[in-house]
């Protein structure tokens, strides 16, 4: 069984506390991964540890058989949680897409017919090609989040990591997305993607991993559900919301968004 991301015994903290400990996953080629849990649980953590912005304190990780940061730009493409984005810089939609292409470009390189054509092609893949021309700060969650879902496919990567897309957006950009999500996959690159939506995790997902800082289950749909642990986090988020406080504030709160005080 090939790897494309492979972690083992992966540990990440935050000065003295620990938001993934002991972690096991094997993600493959063509494969679409959704990781579920509360605020809290570390499923943005592990993204970020997955992109390289975070290294693990214990374990091992490799992405394409080497470490993250060793591995060429473009490679991998991160988008955020919308919030988490400081939205008042002065571009247009095509601008904030063009951007994905600058990682294949050398310094003294311009850009090109391809790189537009790649632009274009990813705008009209999640819808947005009417509003190229739109400054991004005027667009709603839901179109911003589009716009930085179009960045990382003109990036053209081998492995797309999405935090939380559909978070406040309508169900026709839902379903966009998970086109898009399912398009991607098909053409052998892996999508890990977190999300707080636990319907029609079948239609978005191969497997199904469930944090709570360590791995609760993982395998398909139906065996998550199977397991109790996926009715276990459904509860949890229909009773309490998506907000999770189960510890006391720290120095690394910052440089940890999914746990809000």
């Amino acid at each position: 069984m090939s790897c494309e991301v492979e972690l083992h015994k992966v540990r990440v903290c935050y000065d003295a506390f620990c938001a993934l400990d002991g972690i096991d996953l094997c993600v493959q080629p063509g494969e679409a991964l959704g990781i579920v849990g509360p605020n809290g649980s570390g499923k943005s953590t592990l993204l970020k540890t997955i992109a390289g912005l975070l290294q693990p304190e214990r374990g091992s990780l490799c992405v394409f058989g080497t470490a993250p940061r060793k591995l060429p730009r473009g490679t991998i493409a991160y988008v955020p949680q919308v919030e988490a984005v400081d939205w008042a810089f002065p571009a247009t939609v095509s601008d904030v897409v063009a951007m994905g292409r600058f990682a294949h470009l050398a310094w003294w390189q311009r850009f090109g017919a391809t790189d537009r054509a790649l632009v274009e092609e990813a705008l009209e893949a999640v819808g947005m090609a009417s509003m190229a021309g739109r400054h991004i700060a005027e667009l709603s969650g839901g179109q911003q989040q589009r716009a930085f879902i179009a960045r990382a496919l003109a990036q053209q990567p081998r492995l797309l990591l999405l935090d939380e897309p559909t978070t406040g957006v309508d169900a026709t950009t839902e379903e966009a997305m998970r086109v898009v999500v399912r398009a991607v996959v098909a053409r052998g690159t892996p999508v890990l993607m977190t999300t707080h939506d636990l319907e029609r995790v079948d239609e978005w997902f191969d497997r199904l991993m469930v944090l709570d800082r360590r791995t609760l289950a993982l395998g398909t749909p139906a065996e998550v559900a199977a397991s109790g642990a996926y009715a276990a986090i459904r509860e949890h988020t229909h009773t309490h919301g998506h907000l999770r406080v189960d510890h006391d504030p720290h120095e690394g709160h910052e440089a940890h968004p999914e746990v809000r005080i």
